[in-house]
């Protein structure tokens, strides 16, 4: 299956792969599924913006996306193959195995891994021997798409399980927590590692997407251990959250329609 992500050449066929893998998700509990729900609404998003003219450039930005998207498919099948992925995207995926982590917190690991790492490397891979600057633009565009998404599902969740709305109001800790992941500053460290990896030469660019996996993955502890007061406060959401994990899946796609 990862030789065949080669041979994508719409955004039409991410959504198809995506739905894929959102319904093995929802037939197995399998807590994989809700960044793929989200992401699956950030492609058609995309999709939908390329179509109405929202982006500079819309084939590019169908060629980013793309790009974008193959790096996570390409990071989820090889994990269920128990092949080599990157170890942002390890960390992710090892989460699904545990109990604790809220919906929230799968959705922002995810993001962590996807953003901070992949989009970067599309960006730079798309415009290699062009001007990455014409890019940013649409860049911004796209992570302002995520980031809204991901604003509207924490309200329709807060609203689903009450709990979670009164203890984000109670405690700073959450919100600083929540902050800190914020897109804006996910946004700009990605395109900073763009720009830097758009000038490094071509047989160093494996180790340099290496080394910034590397610390990406180390900013995952943030999500999962925010300390003391966010951790007890996240497992009193986690314990209140309802409906079993294929529920939670459906919910997703249902919210920010």
């Amino acid at each position: 299956m990862v030789s065949d992500l080669q041979q994508i050449k719409t955004i039409d066929e991410i959504i198809v792969l995506l739905e894929g893998i959102i319904l093995d998700s929802e037939r197995n509990n399998d807590p994989m599924g809700y960044f793929a729900a989200l992401y699956q609404k950030v492609t058609i998003k995309v999709k939908e913006g390329i179509t109405s003219g929202f982006f500079d450039d819309g084939p590019r930005m169908e060629q980013l996306d793309i790009a974008f998207a193959k790096r996570y498919l390409e990071a989820y099948y090889s994990y269920r193959l128990n092949e080599n992925t990157t170890k942002s995207w390890s960390v992710a995926f090892d989460q699904t195995s545990s109990y604790w982590p809220i919906v929230l917190q799968h959705l922002l690991i995810g993001i962590n891994a996807h953003i901070n790492l992949d989009l970067g490397v599309a960006a730079a891979e798309i415009s290699r021997g062009k001007n990455l600057t014409d890019l940013q633009n649409d860049f911004n565009k796209i992570n302002e798409i995520l980031s809204g998404l991901v604003h509207e599902v924490e309200g329709d969740l807060s609203a689903i399980w009450p709990v979670l709305k009164y203890i984000l109001k109670w405690t700073g800790k959450i919100d600083d927590f929540l902050v800190d992941f914020s897109m804006k500053l996910a946004r700009d460290g990605a395109w900073k590692f763009a720009t830097q990896l758009a000038l490094v030469p071509e047989n160093k660019i494996q180790s340099s997407i290496a080394e910034r996996d590397l610390k990406v993955a180390n900013k995952a502890n943030l999500i999962l251990k925010p300390g003391l007061i966010a951790i007890f406060a996240l497992r009193i959401i986690r314990i209140t959250e309802r409906g079993s994990i294929s529920e939670k899946i459906l919910r997703l796609k249902q919210m920010a329609k």
